[in-house]
């Protein structure tokens, strides 16, 4: 039987070496409690939050830091400039009992890279050097970096920043396959990883067009990579962890059947139900099944259908009535899903759209 893929960053073991990306407005405590659930994944990062809100004592912000031990092993990311603002909101992280803070360096969103923080710090490596060395004084937790390939396609630097983390102290470096003038557009490049794994010796996460476990398996091979970020084909298929650690153990991977498929809507919503008002949980069931109907037969109908509801019960209404048709008519499960239509059809739709937002949405 083959072994199942683990990692380790500074004191956390992480088992399997699979990581739920980052992802603004998506991995929030229900969505990541989701993915936990469905097993596979080793370790689970929050959404980003910002160091100003969070050293201001901002509620909002603090909400967004909550999560409970199910979650574990936890990393909370983090955004910002200032190394002082950086390293106090790394000691509230600590003292909330976090196991892992990450710095974000990849985040393109304008709003972001304009304060400084994000992928803009891929452009000041004297201050990204600053901060992690100011954060890495003054936490004992692991301290790790989520960056891009580079700012555009003339100033690929993954290598450089990679070595400026591993001497810094950070336990950790994530590459997302892009530049930051790439947004998420065109294709991961995944020479670039494979260039920094070898030139440091610690741990490097590969993230960028993971959408089905397959790909997963390839990437260890093809890069040596001590673990793999899944962001978006995590939220098209939650059971992608799992079918990622069936194929490592020789398995044939899991395929969820169309029952299973309406299980998970029906659990997302008992877990987002504690969490928000009605309106909001509106919102997040309808992105939700946005994105996780993408590739079924029929699922753009239901889609238009559940994006024109306007309550938790015409919105179920509409998701059982599918289902049910679904299963009643013998529909396979398993349509493939692909990739590049995701996300053109999302591109379009300003409303339901993280790709049109921005946002820092992992892969």
């Amino acid at each position: 039987m083959n072994a199942v893929r683990e990692l380790q960053i500074g004191q956390v073991k992480v088992s399997p070496a699979l990581v739920l990306a980052p992802m603004a407005g998506v991995t929030d405590s229900s969505f990541r409690r989701l993915i936990k659930e469905l097993t596979g994944v080793g370790l689970i990062v929050t959404e980003f939050i910002s160091v100003e809100g969070l050293t201001r004592g901002n509620l909002k912000t603090h909400r967004m830091m909550k999560f409970l031990p199910e979650e574990r092993p936890l990393s909370i990311q983090i955004f910002g400039y200032d190394e002082e603002r950086m390293a106090m909101a790394a000691e509230i992280i600590e003292e909330s009992g976090a196991d892992i803070v990450d710095i974000n360096c990849g985040c393109p969103a304008k709003k972001v890279v304009k304060g400084g923080g994000g992928s803009s710090l891929l452009r000041d490596l004297p201050q990204l050097e600053k901060i992690l060395l100011s954060i890495r004084r003054r936490v004992k937790i692991p301290v790790t970096m989520k960056i891009r390939t580079g700012w555009d396609d003339h100033s690929i630097n993954a290598v450089e920043v990679a070595k400026i983390i591993e001497g810094s102290g950070g336990n950790m470096v994530a590459i997302h396959g892009r530049t930051r003038m790439q947004g998420y557009s065109g294709r991961a490049n995944w020479e670039v990883i494979a260039a920094v794994k070898e030139a440091v010796k610690i741990p490097v996460v590969g993230c960028g067009d993971v959408v089905n476990a397959q790909q997963a398996i390839e990437r260890f091979a093809e890069t040596g990579v001590d673990a793999v970020m899944i962001g978006r084909g995590a939220i098209a298929n939650p059971w992608i962890f799992h079918q990622a650690v069936d194929l490592m153990e020789g398995r044939t991977a899991y395929q969820p059947s169309l029952a299973a498929k309406h299980k998970v809507l029906l659990r997302y919503h008992e877990l987002l139900r504690d969490e928000m008002p009605e309106r909001a949980l509106c919102g997040k069931l309808k992105q939700m099944c946005g994105y996780f109907t993408h590739g079924l037969a029929g699922g753009a109908r239901l889609r238009e259908r559940v994006f024109h509801s306007q309550s938790i019960h015409e919105i179920f209404d509409q998701i059982n009535e599918y289902f049910a048709s679904m299963i009643e008519r013998s529909v396979p499960p398993d349509v493939l899903f692909d990739p590049q239509e995701y996300k053109h059809q999302h591109a379009r739709d300003p409303k339901t759209s993280e790709f049109a937002r921005g946002v820092d949405v992992g892969v």
